[in-house]
C-alpha cells in the first residue's frame, strides 16, 4: 500500500468515525445484579483494553476479585480503592467505548440506596437506561427506585438486561416471568420503550455474541441493541430555543450571543425574540469556530448576531417567534432532594436552569412520593435521596419548557446560599395559574413620599440571639429612645407575633423558617409605610436571616448580634424555657436539641454578657444614625 494510500485509508477511517452517532447511556439496578461486570465486558469484548490494562486487570482480580481468580470485569469500571475493596459501585464512572457503528457513554452507577443522588447524576444527561436485574432475585425495591428516577428524569428507553441467567439454569420462565413483571413496572411510570436481554454478563452470554445456552432466545444481544436503538427528544419538535452562555464583544464592531442550541432551528433573516424582555430582531449571521452557517439545528455550538442592537443577557432565551416558551416565576415540579439537611420550605436557595441563575424558595411541598411504591405521602419536608412534587416561586420570571419537552429548559438545580452546595435537582411541570392573577398595583403615594413626611430613612433592626440573650431588652430600650427623640418606630417581639400572625407555628425547623419568613415580609411593609422596625426574634438559621436581609435596599437592613453564652442565657431563663427543655419537656429549643448559627457579618456585635443595656443600646442607635451625623 503506497503512503498516499494509506493516508486516505486512515482519513476515511476517522471520518466514518466523526459522523457516527452518540448513545448516551446508564447502568443501573440493586446491588451485585452485575452492573460493573456488564460494563466491563463490553469493553473486553470489543477490544477496547490495552495490554497493561489487561495485566493490570489479571493482577487486580487476584487481589480483590470474586471470581476465584478468573478475570474479574467489574474491576475495570470501579476505580476507586474503597469500591474494589468493598466490592461495590461508590460514584458514577462515566466510559468511554466504541464500535463500528455507534460511539457510546456510558456511566456506571451505584446501587446502594443512600448513592440514589448520584444516580440521578448520571441519569440526568442519559438517553437510555440498561437496568440489570439478578435473574435469581428477580424485581427488587431498588430496581423499582431507579426506575421511577430514569423516568423522572426523562429517560424513555430502557434496556431490561436480567444477568446471571447461568445461575438459574438458562430458563426461560424466569426470564419470561420477569420480563413481564417490569412491563408492568414500566407501564406506571410511563416508560413507552423497554427491551428485554436474558444475559450473563460474567461468561459473555448475549452480551456482544449469541449464546447457545440461550438458544430460545431471538432477539438482538445487548450490543447489537445498543448499536441499532433509536433514541430521540421531545425538544425536537419544538421551535427554535438557544440559552444565551455569553454574550461575546471582541471590539466594538461585533456582539454576539453564544449558547448551544436547545431546540429546534434557526436560518439567517429568521425573527426572533429574546426572553423574558421580549426583545425582536432578525438573525443576522449564525457564527461558528469553523465558519458561518445557514441554518443552526439542535445540539449546535453557535454565536448569533442580530440585526438590531437589543438588550440580551447571560440567562436569556433567543427564540423563534413563531412558538416562543412560556415567562413564569411560579411552578409545580418534581425535586430529588440531595443534601444530609432536610429541605425546610421558605428556605431561600439559588436556582440554576439552563444558563440562568435565580433566587427561588420551595413555597410548598405537596406531598412526597414513596419512589418504591409511587404512593404519595403527606410532608413537610424533604429527607436524603426522598422525592416530592413541590411549588416553586422565583424573584425573577423566567423562559421556561416543561421538561417532558425540553430537558435543557425544563431541568434546574438548587443550590444552597451558603456553602453553594447542589442540594436538589428537579424537573419543571407547569407553571402555577395563580402567577397569571397577580400583579404589581400601581401606587402614587410610595416609600419616599411616606419616609419624607415623617423625616426619617426607613430601617430595619434585625435583633438576633438566644432566648434569655437580652436582644428584647436592648430592642426596647431603643424604640423608646428613638420615640423620645421623635421617630416613628415599631417593635415585632417573637413572642408577641405568635399570638396573632404565627399562632399557627411550632417550633420544628420548618416553622421557624416560615415563622422568619413571614416577619421578614411584614417588616419590609412597615420600611415601605417608612417606619424604622426593630425586629427580636431568635432566627436561628443564617439561611433566613439571609432571606430577610434580601428583601431591603442596600443599607437598610441592620443585623444586631445579641451575643450571650448560653450558660449566661441558663441562669437568666426568665421564662423558665431552659428548664424544660433540659428536663425534656420542651422539644426543639434552640441552644439545647436544635441549633443556632451565630451571625458571621452582622453590622453590629453586641457582647451582653458583661455590658449594661442602656450601653448597649445606645450602640445600636449610634450604628442606626451613624450616616445621618
Amino acid at each position: 500500500m503506497t503512503t498516499d494510500t494509506a493516508k486516505a485509508a486512515i482519513d476515511a477511517y476517522l471520518r466514518q468515525h466523526e459522523t457516527k452517532g452518540l448513545l448516551r447511556l446508564i447502568t443501573c439496578g440493586s446491588v451485585d445484579d452485575g452492573k460493573s461486570t456488564l460494563l466491563g465486558r463490553l469493553l473486553y469484548d470489543t477490544k477496547l483494553l490495552f495490554d497493561d490494562q489487561l495485566t493490570a486487570l489479571e493482577g487486580d482480580s487476584r487481589r480483590h476479585g470474586t471470581q476465584n481468580g478468573e478475570l474479574d470485569f467489574a474491576l475495570l469500571v470501579d476505580g476507586l480503592a474503597a469500591e474494589r475493596e468493598q466490592g461495590i459501585t461508590i460514584d458514577v464512572a462515566y466510559r468511554f467505548f466504541g464500535t463500528e457503528k455507534r460511539k457510546f457513554i456510558v456511566a456506571d452507577c451505584p446501587g446502594h440506596e443512600q448513592y440514589t443522588r448520584n444516580m440521578a447524576t448520571g441519569a440526568s444527561t442519559a438517553d437510555l437506561a440498561v437496568v440489570l436485574v439478578d435473574a435469581r432475585k428477580g424485581l427488587l425495591m431498588q430496581t423499582r427506585r431507579h426506575s421511577y428516577i430514569c423516568a423522572l428524569l426523562g429517560i424513555r428507553h430502557v434496556l431490561l438486561a436480567v444477568n446471571k441467567m447461568d445461575l438459574v439454569g438458562y430458563d426461560p420462565a424466569v426470564f419470561a416471568e420477569i420480563e413481564a413483571g417490569y412491563a408492568e413496572l414500566a407501564a406506571q411510570l410511563g416508560i413507552a420503550q423497554v427491551t428485554a436481554i436474558p444475559v450473563s454478563a460474567l461468561k459473555g452470554d448475549n452480551v456482544s455474541t449469541r449464546s447457545t445456552a440461550l438458544d430460545w432466545y431471538d432477539g438482538p444481544t445487548l450490543l447489537e441493541h445498543l448499536e441499532t436503538v433509536a433514541v430521540s427528544r421531545a425538544a425536537q419538535t419544538l421551535g427554535f430555543r438557544l440559552p444565551v452562555q455569553w454574550v461575546c464583544r471582541p471590539d466594538q464592531n461585533f456582539r454576539g450571543y453564544a449558547g448551544q442550541v436547545a431546540a429546534g432551528a434557526i436560518r439567517t433573516g429568521d425573527e426572533v425574540v429574546a426572553l423574558p424582555g421580549g426583545a425582536r430582531s432578525r438573525i443576522a449571521r449564525i457564527v461558528t469556530a469553523d465558519g458561518d452557517l445557514d441554518v443552526a439545528q439542535a445540539g449546535d455550538a453557535v454565536t448569533l448576531t442580530l440585526e438590531d442592537e437589543r438588550d440580551i443577557s447571560r440567562g436569556d432565551v433567543i427564540a423563534g417567534t413563531a412558538s416562543p416558551p412560556q415567562v413564569a416565576d411560579q411552578f409545580a415540579a418534581h425535586l430529588l432532594w440531595m443534601n444530609d439537611h432536610a429541605l425546610l420550605p421558605g428556605r431561600p436557595y439559588w436556582l440554576k436552569i439552563g444558563t440562568r441563575t435565580v433566587s427561588a424558595q420551595v413555597t410548598e411541598i405537596k406531598h412526597k412520593i414513596d419512589v418504591n411504591t409511587q404512593d404519595a405521602l403527606a410532608a413537610k419536608r424533604l429527607e436524603l435521596n426522598e422525592v416530592g412534587v413541590v411549588n416553586v416561586s422565583l424573584d425573577h420570571a423566567i423562559p421556561f419548557e416543561a421538561y417532558a419537552d425540553c430537558h435543557e429548559l425544563g431541568g434546574f438545580i438548587l443550590i444552597d446560599r451558603q456553602s453553594n452546595a447542589t442540594v436538589a435537582a428537579g424537573t419543571l411541570d407547569f407553571a402555577l395559574r395563580r402567577a397569571d392573577n397577580i400583579h404589581w398595583q400601581h401606587v402614587d403615594v410610595d416609600r419616599e413620599a411616606r419616609a419624607r413626611i415623617k423625616g426619617q430613612h426607613p430601617a430595619c433592626l434585625w435583633f438576633t440571639g438566644l432566648s434569655g440573650s437580652g436582644k428584647s431588652t436592648v430592642a426596647n430600650l431603643v424604640e423608646k429612645r428613638l420615640h423620645a427623640m421623635g421617630y416613628h418606630t415599631y417593635m415585632l417581639d417573637g413572642d408577641n407575633v405568635r399570638h396573632g400572625l404565627n399562632r399557627d407555628l411550632g417550633f420544628t425547623d420548618e416553622d421557624r423558617v416560615e415563622n422568619i419568613r413571614r416577619v421578614a415580609e411584614v417588616a419590609r411593609l412597615m420600611t415601605d409605610a417608612g417606619l424604622i422596625v426593630l425586629v427580636s426574634f431568635i432566627s436561628p438559621f443564617r439561611s433566613e436571616r439571609q432571606m430577610a436581609r434580601a428583601l431591603f435596599a442596600e443599607g437598610d437592613f441592620h443585623e444586631v448580634f445579641v451575643d450571650t453564652p448560653l450558660a449566661i442565657c441558663e441562669q437568666r431563663d426568665p421564662k423558665g424555657l431552659y428548664a424544660k427543655a433540659r428536663a425534656g419537656a420542651l422539644k426543639n429549643f434552640t441552644g439545647i436539641d436544635s441549633p443556632y448559627e451565630a451571625p458571621e457579618h452582622a453590622e453590629l456585635h453586641l457582647h451582653a454578657a458583661d455590658t449594661a443595656p442602656d450601653v448597649l443600646a445606645q450602640q445600636v442607635i449610634e450604628e442606626l444614625l451613624k450616616d445621618e451625623a
